[in-house]
């Protein structure tokens, strides 16, 4: 049987490295199109794979989104300027890349063509106490990030084969780290600095560990019938937590690690919700990888090279 045709754009990065390992591992045919603007080696390990090709390309560019789209029977669009602070940072950048190439692909699919979008819970923005977001709860974001992850969502919705999912905060070793991610970042702080400074230490966050989110897209991918035409909360049911709740996790692995809490100062992230994942999991797919053991994932390999991981937060 011949496996489907797979392109990712953005797959050189944080979820795209791991998410291409493990479909050319599954056999699947699999290009990538990348800018390469953060990283250049995350795909080295994948060079010399028959069912592996790498383009360097913009994914804004209508000449390159025809010449391949045409070409693969899955299309999980993840090149994106991601995370609050870097959006801030280029606004209009983050519009042409997040929701304008979006409406391209979208519009260049055809009907049997499927589309797995991966955008963020950040939508859920502050959630109501005591209660959890589910699918249907209203979307508020915070953030520019936000607001746009949501308005792709909105024209993904509109074609006739999609898989949304709404991510919970992604956490552990990927081939192209982000240290700007919470957990990820904590870790490093911690281990660097043996002190956590937090601001609000009760805002509430869901977690998921990159290699459920990776095994959550293949299986959409061999169960698309069956999923399709539905946007779905995917993280961790556990981790479903509070900022201190986390720092104390972590100083389970660090004992001599200073938890700080600064009473009078807000947190620059606003973010606190608490998500249900039941919609996914009724399904058939539930997140296993425990917060316990991506903390003591991601404090073994900070160890091994401590210089060469920068807390970019």
């Amino acid at each position: 049987m011949t496996k489907n045709k797979i392109l990712i754009t953005g797959g050189a990065g944080y979820i795209g490295s791991m998410l291409s390992t493990y479909l050319i591992k599954e056999g699947y045919q699999v290009t990538v199109i990348d800018k390469f603007d953060f990283s250049r080696s995350s795909l080295n390990h994948l060079r010399f794979y028959k069912n592996f090709k790498l383009i360097n390309a913009d994914v804004t560019s209508n000449v390159v989104l025809k010449k391949y789209i045409k070409k693969h029977d899955f299309i999980i669009p993840l090149a994106a300027l991601v995370g609050a602070p870097l959006c801030a940072k280029f606004p209009k950048k983050t519009v042409q890349i997040n929701v304008n190439a979006i409406k391209k692909i979208v519009k260049l699919l055809s009907k049997k063509q499927k589309i797995i979008y991966l955008t963020t819970n950040s939508g859920y923005g502050i959630g109501e106490k005591d209660k959890y977001c589910d699918e249907n709860s209203e979307l508020k974001p915070v953030s520019l990030y936000g607001q746009t992850k949501n308005n792709a969502e909105k024209v993904v919705r509109n074609h006739s084969n999609h898989i949304c999912y709404r991510l919970a905060t992604v956490f552990g070793y990927s081939y192209r780290m982000r240290t700007d991610l919470l957990v990820n970042n904590f870790v490093l702080t911690a281990l660097k600095e043996k002190k956590l400074t937090l601001f609000e230490p009760h805002f509430r966050r869901n977690f998921i560990h990159i290699r459920d989110v990776v095994l959550a897209v293949i299986y959409s991918i061999k169960n698309f019938d069956r999923l399709k035409n539905n946007v779905y909360n995917l993280g961790l049911s556990s981790a479903n937590i509070t900022k201190l709740d986390l720092a104390k996790k972590i100083k389970k692995e660090i004992s001599n690690l200073v938890i700080k809490i600064e009473e009078n100062k807000k947190d620059p992230d606003q973010r606190d919700y608490f998500v249900s994942n039941k919609k996914i999991e009724r399904k058939g797919f539930k997140a296993n990888i425990s917060l316990d053991q991506g903390i003591s994932e991601l404090l073994k390999i900070y160890k091994t090279d401590p210089q060469k991981y920068k807390n970019n937060y």
